[in-house]
């Protein structure tokens, strides 16, 4: 009884990786602010115009390895490339009947959201 050991193709294992991470990212892509949709990807003056100034701000700089093209929104590894990034966390207060909404800005721009519990 022999063992038959198959080759396993680099894309299948790319592809899987891909699915994998997309698969453990956060679901939420928008949120509201009354009535109008903040999204992954807006300028920060949007953020301003519908949601306001927010209750708090924390700020830090990160580096990653990889970069966002704007015009495409595809993401490139860039080996030996190190970019830095201006991060900022924005939590929203709307009030105790109301859930908190955590924003991280990068570079301007929204990249994520979380709700958080109620205010106060």
């Amino acid at each position: 009884m022999g063992v038959t050991i198959r080759a396993i193709d680099s894309r299948k294992i790319g592809a899987f990786i891909v699915a994998v991470l997309l698969a453990a990212a956060p679901a939420q892509a928008a949120f509201r602010c009354g009535n109008r949709v903040i999204s992954v990807g807006d300028h920060v003056t949007k953020l301003l115009q519908f949601c306001g100034e927010p209750a708090s701000v924390q700020s830090r700089l990160a580096q990653r390895t990889f970069t966002t093209d704007a015009s495409t929104g595809r993401i490139y590894a860039l080996p030996g490339f190190l970019e830095e990034v201006v991060v900022e966390d924005w939590t929203y207060n709307f009030g105790p009947y109301q859930l908190m909404r955590q924003v991280r800005l990068e570079n301007g721009f929204v990249a994520d959201s979380k709700t958080l519990g109620y205010g106060y």
